[in-house]
């Protein structure tokens, strides 16, 4: 942990009190100290809501929520329910593939094969066999920026024939951030 070695000075800065609550609530988050010297508190009535919570408390936190249950009320199966229990399975399980049955067939129409010629371009690396001809567009100014851009996106040649550049002064301000990124960026 480097971050602390050639500190040097800081510059000081005015004690506000701003600076002393931020002090005091650092102390209380970055230790268990936080309770100490609480004092005497307002007690409050427990009321029925009070109660409610506590007992939700009770039966979150432990696994005692099913104890004590009681009878339920029986209710008819649906359609709908066996439906549902239905899919659960299939969800659940690796089975529902399993006593599949015969499907009805569909016929191929060309929308069917268009759809299947391009899941085979997305699915594989064969996107680029058998491009055929395109048609030709002429270059224009706009096209050539945009290629010009790319060459620089795509390779690291965006720092070459970079030219001079504007010298700034060195200032306390400055040597601050550089000394901080250095303690950032080594560990």
């Amino acid at each position: 942990v480097l971050y602390k070695e050639d500190l040097g000075t800081g510059t000081p800065t005015p004690v506000t009190p701003e600076i002393e609550r931020v002090k005091r609530n650092q102390e209380h988050v970055s230790s268990v100290l936080y309770k100490e010297g609480l004092g005497s508190g307002i007690p409050t009535p427990v009321t029925p809501e009070m109660e409610r919570v506590k007992r939700n408390q009770e039966t979150i936190s432990s696994v005692l929520y099913k104890e004590g249950l009681g009878i339920g009320t029986p209710v008819p199966v649906t359609p709908e329910m066996e439906r549902v229990k239905r899919n659960q399975e299939n969800f659940s399980s690796v089975l529902y593939k399993e006593d599949v049955g015969t499907a009805t067939p569909t016929p191929v129409t060309p929308e069917i094969e268009r759809v299947k010629r391009n899941q085979e371009n997305f699915s594989s690396v064969l996107y680029k066999e058998d491009v055929g001809t395109g048609t030709p567009t002429p270059v224009t100014p706009e096209i050539e920026r945009v290629k010009r851009n790319q060459e620089n996106f795509s390779s690291v040649l965006y720092k070459e024939d970079l030219g001079t550049g504007t010298p700034t002064p060195v200032t306390p301000e400055v040597e601050r951030v550089k000394r901080n990124q250095e303690h950032i960026s080594s560990v």
